[in-house]
């Protein structure tokens, strides 16, 4: 489920800007790293698998400092590093990149490379690739609390002497534990999208066309799936 989140917002990234690849690398330990999870574009699929130190390149500056980029002559920056994107076979000519920020640590980072048409990322751009950012890093949050709820289990089970148990019957505990009950229909997405639309009420002009821009890509990048 992380895995193909993260890969529809990568998708509709690409179709947003129309660029030639997105990707998202997220924060890994033991060793230390970035790594390049899910990828889309035509020249996306090289960076998928790899790894970088969290402070190494470009997408490790953006990492370590929480700071968003954009740059639109990524060969001509100190902080690029050329033998990495030689690996994906790929030389990028401009580059946005935003941090996934969680609640009290950076999880990893959304980048989007080439924007056809133009060669420059305009603020409205980065605002655009920091709603997705939002989007990813709830989603490896989310995913990183499962499993973490999934390592509790077996250790409380294994106290309590029942033994080992199999990814299927964690994967079911967990999913029982953290379904939605029929008295918490308001807390469902559906809800949740009505409350944020009501909202929009309070917006300015700006952030209105801001949230219909995102809507747009995500309903185009719906049907797209479904003729598929």
């Amino acid at each position: 489920m992380e895995l193909a989140l993260l890969q529809s917002i990568v998708d509709a990234t690409v179709t947003l800007f129309d660029a030639e690849a997105a990707s998202i690398a997220s924060f890994e330990r033991d060793p230390d790293r970035l790594e390049f999870r899910v990828a889309a574009g035509a020249q996306g699929a090289g960076a998928i698998g790899l790894s970088v130190p969290p402070s190494h390149g470009i997408v490790g500056y953006v990492f370590s400092t929480g700071q968003a980029l954009a740059l639109s002559d990524v060969a001509a920056d100190p902080r690029f590093d050329r033998t990495t994107a030689a690996r994906t076979g790929y030389i990028p000519r401009s580059i946005a990149a935003v941090p996934l920020v969680g609640e009290d640590h950076t999880l990893g980072v959304l980048q989007v490379l080439d924007k056809r048409g133009s060669a420059t990322f305009s603020m409205r751009d980065m605002e655009l690739l920091a709603a997705f950012a939002r989007q990813a890093a709830a989603a490896i949050a989310a995913a990183r609390v499962q499993r973490g709820t999934g390592r509790l289990l077996r250790e409380v089970l294994r106290e309590l002497g029942e033994g080992e148990l199999t990814e299927q019957q964690v994967d079911a505990l967990v999913a029982a534990a953290t379904e939605v009950q029929d008295d918490d229909v308001a807390d469902t997405p559906f809800w949740r999208l009505v409350e944020q639309v009501v909202r929009l009420r309070s917006l300015s002009d700006r952030e209105v066309g801001l949230v219909a821009d995102i809507l747009e890509v995500v309903a185009r990048h719906a049907e797209r799936g479904v003729r598929r």
